[in-house]
C-alpha cells in the first residue's frame, strides 16, 4: 500500500471537511445577519423576514432574473401576470416578536448597522431607516388576541389590554394616574405627572393663568394648534379636543416606548418625534402654544438650540406653557436652571405672561421690535436671511432666532381669522405660494364634492364612528381634511417632501400634519389609523424610482384591521393595486371609473379596499 497516498487522501478529506465547515458557517453568518433565524422558535410558516432586494444583494440569482427585476423596478406599473409572476399569490407574516415595528425607529437596525450616534444628544431617537435591501418584505401580525379597536369617544378612557399588552406604564406612573389596568382593559383617569388628579383641571387652570373668559384655554377659537412636547399617553392632547383645540402629541420612542401607541388607540393625534439634532417635520409658525409638563428636556443645552426650536414652530404672540419643578422649586440645582434659562428666554424676547404655583406661561413677541433692539453680538442670533424656516426634512436644526418678515410685522400677529372661520378663509401664506382665494375655494369645493363620494362608497361598510384615526398621504392644500369636518375623525395631513411645501397652510387652516417620503416608513406604530387617503401616491412613489409593493406593505402595517385605503390615481397603479390584493389580504370594497364619477379624469380612478381581520398563527401555517 503505498502511504503517501493514503496521507494525501486523508489531507485532502480534511481539508475538504474544514472547507465544508467554514462554508457552512458563512451560509449560517447570512442568515443569521439578513434575519432568515429568529429567536430559535418554531416560526412555522414566518417569513424570512427579508424580500427578494436581499438576495440580489448577497449576490444570488442568475443574470436573467437580477435583469428580470431590475427592470421591474424601473418600471413598476407594466407589470403583468405572463412576465414571469412577479406578482405574489401571497406575502408572508413576519414574525411576532415585530408586531409593533416601526421600521426607521428600530432599535436592533440601529445596533445592527453599528451607527455611532451620540446618545446625549437623542440621535438614538431619531429616523434611521434600513437600506431597501433590509426591508421587511412581509405583513406585521397583530398581537395575540388582537380586538378591533374600542369606538371613539368612549376610546379616550379606555382601550383593549390585548391591543397594547404593555402594563408597565401603569405599574411605573401608578402614582400620577397616567393608566390603569382593568381586567381586560386599561384605563386612562386624565392623570400626568403633573396633573395627577386630571388633565381637565389642569387645561382649566392654565387658561385661568391667562385671564381667557370662562377659563376655556382656546381663547374664543385664537388658540388652536398646540404642540405637546415628552406628552406620556397624550391624556392633555385628548381632554384639548373637547376645546376644538388639536394637539400634535410627540413623544420619542424611548424607555416609555408605547406611550405613542397608546395615544392613538384612544384616538388621539399623536407622533412618533423628539427634539434632538434634527427639525421637527412641522414648518415655522405652525403652533399657537407649545407645552411641556415635566417632559425632562434639557432646554440649555447647546446654548438653548431646542427653546429656540420651539420658538421657530411659535406663531407671533405665541406662548409656551412649562410645569417642571425648575419654575418653583428652591432647591440650588433647580434654581440655578431657573436662572439660565429665564436670562436665555429674555434674550429671546420671550416675556413671561403668567407665573402661578408650580407652572410659569411664556409668550413670543408679535413683532421684530425686540430683535431690532439686543445689543449687538448678542446671543442667540439672529437666523441668515438665506435660512429657510420651513426647510424641514432632515434640516439640522439651526441656533438662531427667526426674524419675522414685513408682512408678519405689520400683521402683529392678526393675519388669521379664529377658528372655526380660519378653516375655510383663505390664510396669509397662500400668497407664497402664488395661490389666489379663487383657487383656494375652487379646491375646497372640489374635495368637499370628492368626499361626499367617497363616502357613499364607504356608506355600507361604516357606522357611527367606525372610522378616527385619518391620514391623507398627499394632503395638497388640506381640503380633503376640511370636507371632514363634520365628521368626528381627525386628520393627519401628510406633504410628500419633494412637492410642494403646502404644510404651513394646512397649520393656517387649524389642522395638523407633518412631512414625509413615502419611500420610508411613516413614524408610527402598526394598526394606528382607520383610513389612508391615497391620492397619486403610489405613481408618485413610482416615479421617483422608490418601490410601489414597499408603500402597499407600508399602508398595511399603519392600517387597523378592518381600515379602509382610499386609492385616487392613474390607471397603471390602480391595476398594479388590485393584483396584491389578495396577497395583501385586503378585500375589495368599490372600483370606480370616470364612466361612474364624471369628477374622474379619463385615465383616473378610485380604488377602496378594507384590511381584513387574520390570525397571525393561521396566516403564518396558511
Amino acid at each position: 500500500m503505498d502511504k503517501s497516498k493514503v496521507k494525501g487522501d486523508g489531507t485532502q478529506k480534511k481539508k475538504l471537511v474544514v472547507s465544508l465547515c467554514i462554508f457552512g458557517g458563512i451560509i449560517i453568518f447570512i442568515l443569521y445577519n439578513y434575519g432568515f433565524f429568529g429567536n430559535h422558535e418554531n416560526t412555522g410558516g414566518y417569513s424570512f423576514e427579508y424580500g427578494t432586494k436581499s438576495i440580489r444583494a448577497l449576490g444570488w440569482g442568475n443574470e436573467e432574473e437580477t435583469e428580470h427585476l431590475s427592470r421591474q423596478e424601473e418600471s413598476p406599473f407594466v407589470q403583468d401576470e405572463s412576465d414571469g409572476g412577479v406578482i405574489p399569490k401571497s406575502y408572508p407574516v413576519c414574525h411576532d416578536r415585530h408586531s409593533e415595528l416601526i421600521p426607521c425607529l428600530d432599535r436592533n437596525l440601529i445596533t445592527q448597522m453599528r451607527l455611532k450616534l451620540d446618545l446625549s444628544l437623542m440621535e438614538h431617537y431619531e429616523r434611521h431607516c434600513p437600506l431597501p435591501e433590509r426591508r421587511f418584505n412581509c405583513l406585521i401580525p397583530p398581537p395575540l388576541g388582537y380586538k378591533i379597536p374600542v369606538k371613539w369617544p368612549k376610546s379616550r378612557d379606555q382601550v383593549w389590554k390585548a391591543n397594547i399588552p404593555h402594563t408597565h406604564l401603569a405599574h411605573e406612573k401608578s402614582d400620577q394616574n397616567w393608566m390603569i389596568v382593568k381586567g381586560d382593559k386599561i384605563e386612562f383617569p386624565g392623570g400626568g405627572t403633573h396633573f395627577h388628579y386630571g388633565a381637565d383641571k389642569y387645561i382649566a387652570a392654565l387658561a385661568n393663568m391667562l385671564n381667557f373668559t370662562d377659563d376655556n384655554l382656546n381663547n374664543q377659537g385664537r388658540i388652536r394648534t398646540v404642540l405637546d412636547v415628552g406628552c406620556g399617553v397624550a391624556s392633555f392632547g385628548g381632554y384639548l379636543l373637547s376645546s376644538d383645540i388639536i394637539a400634535m402629541s410627540l413623544a420619542p420612542n424611548d424607555v416609555h416606548q408605547n406611550q405613542i401607541q397608546f395615544a392613538l388607540e384612544r384616538g388621539i393625534p399623536a407622533y412618533l418625534g423628539v427634539l434632538g439634532t434634527k427639525r421637527l417635520p412641522y414648518p415655522s409658525r405652525s403652533f399657537e402654544l407649545a407645552h411641556c409638563s415635566r417632559c425632562r428636556i434639557d432646554w440649555l443645552q447647546r446654548d438653548g438650540i431646542l427653546l429656540l426650536e420651539l420658538d421657530r414652530l411659535l406663531r407671533p404672540g405665541g406662548y409656551f406653557a412649562y410645569s417642571s419643578p425648575e419654575a418653583y422649586a428652591q432647591d440650588e440645582e433647580d434654581l440655578r436652571i431657573w436662572r439660565e434659562m429665564s436670562a436665555l428666554v429674555e434674550r429671546m424676547c420671550w416675556k413671561i405672561a403668567a407665573k402661578k404655583n408650580q407652572t410659569v406661561i411664556w409668550v413670543k413677541p408679535l413683532t421684530n421690535d425686540c430683535y431690532m433692539e439686543r445689543p449687538p453680538g448678542t446671543q442667540p442670533p439672529l437666523c441668515k436671511s438665506d435660512d429657510d424656516p420651513d426647510a424641514i426634512w432632515g434640516v439640522p436644526m439651526q441656533p438662531c432666532l427667526t426674524p419675522y418678515s414685513a408682512q408678519q410685522n405689520r400683521d402683529k400677529g392678526r393675519g388669521l381669522a379664529p377658528w372655526p372661520e380660519r378653516l375655510t378663509t383663505p390664510p396669509p401664506r397662500l400668497a407664497s405660494l402664488g395661490i389666489n382665494g379663487e383657487t383656494f375655494e375652487r379646491d375646497m369645493e372640489l374635495w368637499r364634492r370628492r368626499v361626499g363620494k367617497y363616502w357613499e362608497l364607504l356608506d355600507s361598510k361604516i357606522g357611527p364612528n367606525t372610522l378616527r384615526n385619518v391620514m391623507d398621504m398627499r394632503a395638497h392644500l388640506g381640503s380633503f381634511a376640511a370636507a371632514l369636518h363634520d365628521k368626528d375623525v381627525w386628520v393627519m395631513n401628510v406633504i410628500p417632501e419633494d412637492q410642494e411645501h403646502y404644510l404651513p397652510v394646512i397649520y393656517d387652516r387649524g389642522l395638523i400634519g407633518s412631512v414625509h417620503d413615502w419611500c420610508e416608513a411613516y413614524s408610527t406604530y402598526p394598526r394606528t389609523y382607520d383610513l389612508l387617503h391615497a391620492w397619486e401616491v403610489v405613481t408618485e412613489v413610482g416615479k421617483k424610482g422608490c418601490s410601489p409593493e414597499d408603500l402597499l406593505l407600508e399602508m398595511d402595517r399603519i392600517l387597523r384591521p378592518t381600515g379602509f385605503a382610499l386609492f385616487r390615481d392613474r390607471r397603471p397603479a390602480i391595476d398594479f393595486v388590485k393584483r396584491r390584493l389578495k396577497a395583501l389580504r385586503w378585500r375589495l370594497v368599490a372600483a370606480v371609473d370616470s364612466a361612474a364619477n364624471a369628477d374622474l379624469a379619463a385615465d383616473e380612478l378610485v380604488l377602496v379596499i378594507q384590511k381584513t381581520v387574520w390570525d397571525a398563527a393561521a396566516a403564518a401555517s396558511a
